[in-house]
C-alpha cells in the first residue's frame, strides 16, 4: 500500500513503532534525566511508568552508559547526549534508524565510538540504519555510499569497510560540492543486532 493512502494515525505508527530517529543536536529535554528521555518514546507508545523505566535502563546499559542514567543532559558530555539520544531511538526495537548528521556536534574520538555503535546495533540487532553525513571518514564505516547530487543519484556503490567484518552498514551522500569540489556525504547502516 503506497504510504500516501495511510490515515495519519497509521502513519504515526510506523514512526513511532518502526523507525528510530537520531539528530546532529540530540533534541534531548534539558529538564529530564537520560533515563526519562530515553523512555519518552515509551510514554507516547502507552507504555506503564515502571516498564518505560525498565526498558529505558536496560537499553542505556545496552549503549554503555548506564552509569549515567539518572544524569540530565548538561551533566553529560556531547558523546554522551549521542549515546542518550541513540538508545532512544531504540528503545521501542525499531526496524530503521534515520540519523541526521549523528557525529556532526562530536569529536573524532566521540564520532568513532558513535560510528561504532551503529555497527553493533546493526550487527547484533538487525537494525537498517540511514545517515546523512558530509564527513567521508565516517562514511568509511559504511558498507555502501550513495552520492546523490541536485535530487538525483549520482553513485551507488559498495564500500570496501575497515571495520569488523560481516557487518552492513550503508551510507548516502548528500547532493552539493564541498568547497574543496569534492562531494558531500550522508550515511545508511543496515542490517544485523546489538
Amino acid at each position: 500500500m503506497s504510504p500516501g493512502r495511510l490515515s495519519t494515525k497509521h502513519l504515526a505508527d510506523i514512526r513511532g513503532g518502526m523507525i528510530g530517529f537520531v539528530f546532529q543536536t540530540f533534541n534531548l529535554i534539558s529538564g529530564l534525566t537520560a533515563r526519562s528521555n530515553v523512555a519518552v518514546p515509551l510514554m507516547y507508545r502507552g507504555y506503564p511508568g515502571a516498564q518505560r523505566r525498565r526498558m529505558a535502563t536496560a537499553v542505556l546499559k545496552d549503549v554503555g552508559i548506564a552509569d549515567r542514567a539518572d544524569h540530565h543532559p548538561n551533566e553529560l558530555s556531547g558523546g554522551e547526549q549521542q549515546y542518550v539520544a541513540v538508545a532512544r531511538a531504540l528503545v521501542t526495537s525499531p526496524l530503521l534508524i534515520l540519523a541526521d548528521e549523528p557525529t556532526g556536534n562530536l569529536d573524532s574520538k566521540s564520532s568513532a565510538a558513535i560510528m561504532s555503535l551503529f555497527e553493533r546495533i546493526n550487527g547484533k540487532m538487525g537494525v537498517t540504519g540511514i545517515q546523512v553525513t558530509h564527513d567521508q571518514a565516517m562514511a568509511r564505516f559504511s558498507s555502501r555510499v550513495m552520492v546523490i547530487r541536485d535530487g538525483e543519484i549520482v553513485q551507488d556503490q559498495p564500500m570496501q569497510r575497515q571495520q569488523q567484518p560481516g557487518t552492513n552498514i550503508h551510507k548516502v551522500i548528500e547532493g552539493t560540492e564541498t568547497e574543496d569540489g569534492g562531494d558531500r556525504q550522508c550515511g545508511n547502516d543496515s542490517s544485523q543486532p546489538l
